[in-house]
């Protein structure tokens, strides 16, 4: 794990998004730098693709494609900058990933979420993580393949998130 003591305060968007699409262009395929859509927060986004069955190490897995889709919000007025860290199935219209922003105060700063299409099936709150927003990235993407894995199916839409799984 590598650990950033950067000056959090001089964050610049463009420079800290750069970054991170360098970070992830040895991980992931068509990796880019993008402006975030006007009703994204923040001013960009990192967008890479994935193989999930490589990426999962499950041959098995029933999806081909996915992507990973990674942005940071910065002087939002809080403590600490907002981010959103999604993998993002677009054949089966899946979104399983970590927000920290302002949006769910009931579950706290940072909560994990699962989208069935624009239908949310679960939010949960997780573990926060007060980190220079790289250092954030290199956790959220460690742990990424057991929060997908631990993603509930039935009948081929998910429903949920398992209750065993805690360290998300």
């Amino acid at each position: 794990m590598v650990v950033f003591l950067a000056n959090r305060g001089n964050l610049q968007s463009k420079r800290l998004h750069d970054r991170i699409r360098n970070r992830l262009d040895g991980e992931l395929t068509d990796v880019r730098r993008r402006r975030a859509e006007p009703r994204d927060a923040g001013q960009y986004r990192v967008v890479g693709e994935v193989d999930p069955r490589q990426f999962l190490e499950n041959p098995d897995y029933p999806a081909t494609t996915a992507r990973i889709e990674v942005g940071f919000r910065l002087r939002t007025g809080d403590s600490s900058e907002h981010y959103w860290f999604n993998w993002i199935e677009p054949d089966r219209d899946v979104l399983v990933g970590w927000h920290q922003d302002d949006t769910h105060d009931n579950l706290g700063p940072v909560h994990v979420q699962v989208n069935d299409g624009s239908r949310t099936v679960e939010h949960r709150p997780t573990r926060f993580i007060d980190a220079h927003p790289l250092d954030v990235l290199e956790r959220r993407f460690d742990a990424l393949s057991d929060l997908v894995n631990a993603v509930e199916w039935d009948d081929g839409r998910p429903v949920g998130l398992d209750t065993a799984v805690e360290s998300l």
